[in-house]
């Protein structure tokens, strides 16, 4: 069998890895795999899998045609259509959709590709772009005007920014191009986002819930010298990790509850720019993006409890990182944030920082006990849903 991904990334960051562990497992089983990407560099050991869409040029245009006109999705038509002609020789039996946001790809020229290619057609939703007329991020201001048409985007400046706002023409043009695909089912990694899915014009379409997992295998309790290598082997360490920060992953309440801990917490933020940490109060410790995963699971495993402040998410899987390393979480009910929180949780109202600081003072010492899914169960259910 020849199963095509289609995603912003490979084998980097989460969508481009859950992509790369898929076509592993796949590979293992003797199909033939690739995945079509569109953005930044692929990891030697995944270029085997990796198919370019366009060039650096194109998603460039593509992004200042966003910035300009609310075009996300709109641009990298000649991209597409050579793209397109790649798929029809390669001829694959599956084709699964992640990430189609980013600047790569163009919707109506894929999606009348897939309305009549007679192919089986995975979607897997990672964020609510596709079914809103401009943010991926609309629950991180509580907004449902995606339900019945876009206006007024209270979040065009937030990814995909623009400076014009096209939300309700965004809105009626991808409900024309996204519906109305045979054979086409949909995955979200979140209940919150299969409701959310269910009550959008992609209601057509079957949806099935499969949560991310993780490597487990790396993600366990490691004993390490990493709070004195800091320099606060006396402290409860609260820890924030990110990709990349912004007032929307919580930016702002992290700095201002770093003025509110009791001086027996050191709150520890990851995934930080050089810009950033200039920035930083003196209460709190900032560290850089890290790509190593052993320094990453020591600071989950020294950690008093991971916080996740975040405003919008599907599915963190910094939640489950931390547990898996025995740390317990404390986070805003964004999103699907509270079905990663695992029973010794603890889940806040967005924005209640007062609550915050009640969770951390009541938080036991008790480690996090609730088992998590490792991610070859995730594989597991994706590769029943291909030969369904």
């Amino acid at each position: 069998m020849k199963i095509l991904m289609i995603n912003v990334v490979c084998g980097i960051r989460s969508t481009g890895r859950i992509c790369t562990d898929l076509a592993s497992a796949l590979e293992s089983e003797g199909h033939e795999v690739k995945i079509a990407y569109g953005r930044e560099q692929v990891p030697a050991q995944y270029e085997k899998y990796a198919v370019k869409i366009g060039s650096d040029i194109d998603v460039k245009l593509h992004g200042v045609r966003a910035r300009l006109t609310d075009g996300c999705g709109f641009g990298s038509k000649r991209a597409t259509i050579k793209f397109i002609d790649w798929v029809k020789r390669y001829d694959p039996d599956v084709i699964h959709l992640h990430n189609i946001h980013g600047y790569y790809i163009n919707l109506k020229v894929l999606f009348d590709y897939l309305r009549g290619c007679g192919k089986k057609i995975i979607w897997t939703l990672h964020d609510g772009w596709a079914f809103t007329g401009h943010s991926a991020f609309c629950d991180a201001v509580n907004c449902e005007r995606w339900k019945t048409g876009c206006y007024k985007c209270p979040l065009i400046k937030e990814y995909p920014a623009s400076y014009t706002d096209h939300s309700k023409a965004n809105w009626r043009k991808k409900r024309e191009f996204l519906t109305g695909v045979p054979d086409m089912m949909i995955v979200t990694p979140s209940e919150w986002l299969a409701r959310l899915t269910k009550e959008s014009f992609l209601k057509e379409y079957p949806v099935k819930v499969i949560n991310n997992g993780i490597d487990t295998s790396q993600f366990y309790p490691i004993e390490s010298d990493i709070k004195k290598t800091l320099g606060i082997s006396d402290k409860k360490m609260l820890l924030g990790v990110a990709t990349a920060w912004n007032d929307l992953k919580g930016w702002q309440d992290y700095l201002k509850l770093a003025n509110m801990l009791d001086d027996c917490y050191q709150l520890v933020m990851v995934g930080l720019t050089k810009e950033q940490l200039s920035q930083l109060p003196d209460r709190i410790i900032g560290l850089e993006r890290t790509n190593s995963i052993k320094e990453l699971a020591e600071l989950y495993s020294a950690s008093f409890a991971l916080l996740s402040l975040s405003y919008c998410e599907n599915y963190p899987t910094v939640c489950l990182e931390a547990r898996s390393c025995g740390t317990q979480v404390i986070t805003y009910d964004a999103g699907g944030s509270a079905e990663t929180a695992g029973s010794d949780g603890v889940v806040v109202a967005k924005g209640d920082l007062n609550g915050i600081i009640e969770a951390i003072d009541k938080l036991s010492a008790v480690a996090a006990s609730d088992a998590v899914r490792d991610k070859s169960e995730t594989t597991r259910q994706y590769l029943a849903e291909y030969y369904a």
